[in-house]
């Protein structure tokens, strides 16, 4: 018999609709069980083949569960605001809202075709209004709280605010932006209001500060790294360059430490723990200020190898940096712009990933070793980036593949500090964890576990650095379109945010529609 594929599929999909076969009740005497997919961007090419392919997965097991006699949750939506919307608005003369609503249901359509096991009467989109009243919500809340450090939890900015004025900072470790602002509680009460938001923006969970993003100027917008391709948009291939701009951002660092102990309750796959624990990025080392030659201003980097501090032969800024102007001699001013020039039509993600293309340029400036004086010269380069740890970094090419391939480059001394073990230093770096100090004066002959810690007690003893954690997690930009994107719940006055004083309501829940209600 001839499989009527139209016909016994059209009648199957028209019964599960009529019967609302996926329509989940709350059923308190079932185990309950959620399976959410990543919600597509509505575009009008309509699915392609990188859905399905995870769509299938969780709805098999979806079914799987079901079976299982859970009561399974599984909606659908679409991550509706964007760029590619806001372009087409632009050429075409079209509403965003009018061609996102008709993308959306051509999606509706096909995934309906596939017959995946959607619960519709939770459908949602990220630009009705009834979606992201929860989003901006949840966004005042972290306006107006910081993060303690010392109890681990968010406190109230007015809390906050209390604090400062009967004690100022003292007191009081909050997770922070700027570490070095510090003030009285009669500083406090005597700055304006500007300056007091300006203080409190310094510890708010969302919270805005300069920070790189890329720029396009002919779309208008910050671009995610992966809408950029060699130096171009990857919509209208516009010229993108690397920008330090005011955003704002989710403190999202606040929370390392708890996301990395919360893994341990997770009952999640060791592999998939362990890829969490490397996106976190746990170190333990210190940091170390390296003062600069003939100059009041020092250098701040953070190591994980203090020990291997007489090996490095040259420091190495990023390009976007505050201290390269500051640094930058008359003679290396040129090349010195006209490297930052190139740089900033790389992508972080391409600058990070490239790991054979060698480059860099000379400020003219020397640091000096903090332990014994030796000028060490500085130089700029791509493979070190602003936004990670300080910024600028000691390097060491006798024991660091990138620092060693920078060496050969530039012709800079590769002086070894751990016992090599027979391998060639003029080949490539020897990378060793373990082994024997040599060449470090008062670690020398120490293991480096012991050597370690010895340099940490010396800088701390000389006050020339301290022991400190670290967590490779950064805040998220939390950036927009100029139009088709999610509006911020913040006014400004003045350039001043409102006050904290105002009550938080919750949005109502209100009745759920049956299908989204579009403006």
């Amino acid at each position: 018999m001839e499989y009527s594929f139209k016909e016994i599929e059209q009648k199957w999909q028209k019964y599960w609709v009529e019967k609302k076969t996926y329509e989940v009740k709350i059923d308190k005497t079932k185990p309950k069980f959620y399976v959410l997919d990543m919600f597509p961007y509505p575009s009008g090419a309509g699915l392609h083949v990188g859905h399905p392919l995870g769509y299938i997965a969780s709805d098999i097991y979806s079914r799987f569960k079901r079976l299982q006699g859970f009561n399974v949750l599984h909606p659908m939506g679409y991550d509706a605001f964007g760029l590619p919307a806001e372009q087409y608005a632009i050429q075409t003369g079209q509403h965003p809202a009018k061609t996102t609503k008709i993308n959306s249901a051509r999606y509706r359509e096909q995934l309906d075709k596939i017959g995946f096991s959607y619960d519709w009467s939770r459908e949602v989109a990220t630009c009705d209004p009834e979606y992201y009243k929860w989003t901006q919500w949840i966004f005042q809340l972290l306006f107006k709280h910081a993060y303690n450090n010392t109890t681990e939890k968010a406190i109230a900015i007015e809390e906050v605010v209390k604090h400062f004025e009967k004690h100022g900072t003292a007191g009081l470790d909050l997770a922070c932006t700027d570490a070095k602002l510090q003030f009285t509680a009669d500083e406090w009460k005597n700055a304006d209001e500007a300056t007091q938001q300006e203080w409190l923006m310094n510890h708010r969970l969302a919270f805005q500060a300069d920070t790189m993003v890329n720029w396009c100027e002919a779309l208008g917008t910050v671009l995610a790294n992966d809408e950029v391709k060699d130096g171009l948009s990857a919509r209208g291939d516009h010229p993108v360059v690397q920008r330090k701009m005011k955003q704002w951002l989710l403190r999202v660092s606040a929370y390392a430490k708890r996301l990395l102990d919360g893994l341990d309750t997770l009952e999640w796959t060791d592999s998939l723990k362990e890829i969490q624990r490397n996106w976190i990025g746990f170190s333990e080392g210190a940091e170390v200020w390296f003062p600069v030659k003939g100059s009041e201003l020092k250098i701040q980097i953070f190591t994980t190898r203090p020990d291997t501090i007489f090996g490095a032969t040259f420091m190495v800024l990023a390009p976007e940096s505050e201290l390269v102007k500051q640094l930058t001699t008359a003679e290396y001013k040129e090349q010195v712009e006209n490297y930052i020039v190139e740089v900033q039509k790389r992508t972080e993600r391409e600058r990070m990933s490239d790991v054979k293309t060698v480059s860099g340029q000379f400020t003219g400036s020397y640091a000096q070793n903090p332990f014994n004086g030796a000028p060490i010269p500085i130089y700029i380069a791509d493979y070190v980036l602003a936004g990670y740890g300080t910024g600028a970094i000691m390097a060491v090419p006798a024991h660091d593949s990138r620092d060693f391939a920078f060496a050969k480059y530039f012709n800079l001394p590769i002086i070894p500090v751990i016992e090599a073990n027979g391998a060639d230093l003029n080949v490539a770096s020897y990378d060793a964890k373990e082994g024997k100090m040599i060449n470090s004066e008062f670690i020398n002959g120490m293991e480096v576990k012991d050597a370690v810690k010895k340099t940490i007690a010396e800088l701390e003893g000389k006050q020339i650095g301290n022991r400190k954690i670290n967590y490779r997690l950064r805040d998220a930009i939390f950036s927009r379109q100029r139009y088709w994107g999610e509006p911020f719940p913040v006014y400004f006055k003045n350039g001043i945010p409102p006050p904290d004083n105002r009550r938080l309501v919750e949005p109502k829940i209100g009745k759920r529609p049956k299908v989204i209600r579009w403006n």
